[in-house]
């Protein structure tokens, strides 16, 4: 029995002070509720605290990947170029938490280690790694898909006497590499963006390549004044656009698919998307990623420009994947990376061939040579999407874990949400577009959706709702099939959590579009929360079941 008035220290806690954490503190404060939030950093700005490395940067235009809840912010806010610099994303983080008073939510070098749910009072318990306890109501699980870093089990790993970095938990005091000699293990994006601004200095870097990525220039500029005002006077319907698109900014591929169409005017699409720049090159024509022969029209494309940027013939072909369709691991947005591959104080070590053996005290060991180093970079990504979740003790209903349910890949209702997780949603993570999105404007679509939700259960005196299970499976095999009609999980991805021995083999995000998803949501929502269990104050209402409706 749930009772009438459940006693907790806060209505909600929040965990994590990225961009969907801050949004959400923002958005219960306007419901009049109180939030209590966590964050393992000294500060804001989830991601783009950590990621410093060099040459990081965002591969959405500053423009788009920029919250519009704010109308006032908007036109106030000026950024310096088409991709901001992690230095200026998190500069604008900390404004927006300061313009709304955010930071005052927020313990900061405060780890949560566990969240169990109590049936009898319908509260959570929030445990740290300080000893703090907090029970809630509502838990917001805002730990970001890109932030539970991954260091390889490399045998000798630890017995390195040089400097050693993670690009995802960069220093912020300058790291310098004048007169160094620099291995950087791992060519996914911190790689290719690092490796670069690491040559300019070092006195030689050592690239230890397992997998090649496609990776397109980004033609970064600075903003013109007029391109400024520009977009300030339409934004709203800048965001419309975005809001109606696949991936959250508002570009929509070619209306015609790409065999069919002729030579000469694939060409000429490709050549405006190239310039273009960066991921955004996978939606030039709308069967990128669904046809394999229109992919390799895209694939040839990108291989020849590679070889006119890499002069060594034997390099470049060492560049270019063999291994997946272009575009089903995401297209790296770089400055400069193959060019870097014609100095001469840069070397690429293939691991394919010569894999690393192990790590020594003074160096890398390949099946081929001993390379003397003074700095170890690992590039080596993260355990995305579940990683950061797996690490908090999570337990629901029954004492469930979290790390139970999701044992064979996540299973969550329009990724908001888990059966026998009661009042705990989780932010752009597995089972929503996530990742394959603007991040900033689905944090916003999910907070958004979540702060209605709270105004339904408060107008029908509901203490709790989770999503039943069947709604669960047929979400998760909704978000299955739609993968299974792509190329997608062809290719051993941290989409598919390739990059972590062990873990399940599943596509994580759905794939069937920003708007698609936006509009399931709203639909889900104005049929009473369909697929949801929904328990009133001292009663327990009839679960609704989701119906048979694809998305």
């Amino acid at each position: 029995m749930i009772p009438e008035t459940p006693s907790s220290d806060v209505d909600a806690v929040v965990i994590g002070a990225g961009i969907s954490g801050l949004y959400a503190v923002y958005k219960l404060r306007k419901r009049g509720m109180t939030v209590h939030g966590f964050e393992s950093a000294a500060g804001v700005g989830g991601t783009w605290f950590h990621n410093r490395y060099p040459g990081a940067r965002c591969d959405v235009e500053s423009i788009d990947y920029s919250y519009s809840f704010d109308e006032d912010l908007q036109q106030e806010w000026t950024w310096s170029e088409r991709f901001a610099t992690q230095e200026e994303i998190l500069a604008y983080l900390e404004h927006v938490a300061d313009r709304h008073n955010l930071r005052s939510a927020f313990e900061f070098l405060t780890r949560v280690v566990s969240t169990v749910y109590d049936e009898e009072s319908a509260l959570w318990t929030v445990t740290t790694d300080t000893g703090r306890s907090v029970t809630a109501r509502f838990c917001i699980m805002a730990t970001g898909v890109l932030s539970a870093t991954n260091r390889p089990d490399i045998p000798g790993r630890d017995t390195f006497a040089g400097e050693s970095y993670h690009t995802g938990e960069w220093p912020h005091e300058p790291v310098e590499f004048a007169g160094k000699r620099v291995g950087v293990i791992g060519t996914g994006s911190s790689g290719i963006q690092s490796i670069p601004v690491i040559a300019k200095d070092a006195d030689h870097v050592f690239v230890f390549q397992r997998s090649p990525n496609y990776s397109i220039p980004a033609g970064n500029r600075p903003l013109t004044a007029e391109q400024i005002a520009e977009v300030k006077a339409t934004y709203p319907e800048r965001r419309r656009l975005a809001r109606m698109s696949g991936g959250g900014t508002p570009f929509t591929p070619y209306p015609k698919g790409a065999m069919e169409v002729d030579e000469a005017e694939r060409r000429r699409v490709y050549d405006e998307w190239w310039q273009r720049g960066g991921y955004l090159f996978a939606k030039a024509f709308p069967d990128q990623t669904t046809n394999l022969r229109a992919n390799d029209t895209a694939r040839e494309y990108v291989e020849s420009k590679i070889r006119e940027m890499v002069k060594d013939p034997e390099i470049a072909n060492q560049l270019i994947p063999n291994d997946h369709p272009i575009g089903t691991k995401r297209i790296v947005t770089d400055d400069g990376y193959f060019e870097t591959f014609n100095r001469d104080n840069v070397t690429l070590v293939n691991l394919r061939t010569t894999p690393i053996v192990e790590i020594t005290e003074d160096g890398v060991r390949t099946s081929g040579q001993h390379y003397a180093l003074d700095m170890i970079v690992f590039a080596t990504g993260f355990d995305a999407m579940t990683g950061a979740l797996a690490r908090i003790d999570i337990r629901g209903r029954g004492g469930r874990t979290l790390r139970e349910e999701w044992s064979a890949g996540p299973r969550t209702y329009l990724g908001l949400a888990s059966h026998g997780f009661p009042n705990m949603f989780f932010m752009v993570g597995a089972g929503s577009p996530s990742v394959l999105a603007n991040m900033v404007l689905m944090a916003e679509q999910q907070v958004d959706w979540i702060s209605d939700c709270l105004d339904h259960l408060d107008e029908h005196d509901a203490a709790s709702i989770e999503p039943t299970e069947r709604a669960v499976e047929e979400w998760v095999a909704e978000c299955n099939e739609k993968a299974a009609g792509t190329l997608f999980p062809s290719a051993n991805s941290w989409y598919m959590g390739a990059n972590i021995p062990g873990k399940p083999r599943v596509f994580m995000p759905y794939i069937g579009g920003f708007a698609n998803y936006g509009t399931i949501c709203a639909e889900i929502a104005a049929a009473g929360y369909k697929g949801f269990e929904i328990a009133q104050r001292g009663a327990i209402e009839t679960p609704t079941e989701l119906s048979s409706k694809k998305g």
